[in-house]
């Protein structure tokens, strides 16, 4: 069983590439087929399908087989948990800089 911890990893590993990062952009608009996703990259199929793969592993996406095709459509629920981890540091950063703010306006007098 894939602990949290895993499952947020897999995801911030999986957006840290920009290529993975468009397709998501990609997958937003609509679901699509593999062959449709790398047409406007400088990529083989091949190469498209191993980011969607690491997508797919992140639990970013889903691969429907049609026929002799695949699709692919975004599940972007797996993004909550990312959302939630990086929220939680904002907070925390606001906090920071609001202490900080106050500090300084309180030595300007």
């Amino acid at each position: 069983m894939v602990s949290a911890e895993e499952r947020l990893d897999a995801v911030f590993h999986a957006l840290s590439n920009k290529t993975r990062r468009q397709l998501i952009a990609d997958l937003a608009k609509h679901p699509a087929r593999v062959n449709e996703l790398a047409r406007p990259y400088d990529m083989s199929v091949n190469a498209i399908s191993k980011h969607l793969f690491v997508l797919e592993k992140a639990g970013l996406l889903e691969r429907r087989q049609d026929g002799n095709t695949q699709s692919c459509a975004l599940t972007p629920l797996a993004l909550s948990s990312a959302a939630e981890w990086i929220e939680h540091y904002r907070q925390y950063w606001t906090s920071q800089l609001d202490a900080l703010a106050s500090f300084v306006e309180g030595h300007q007098e």
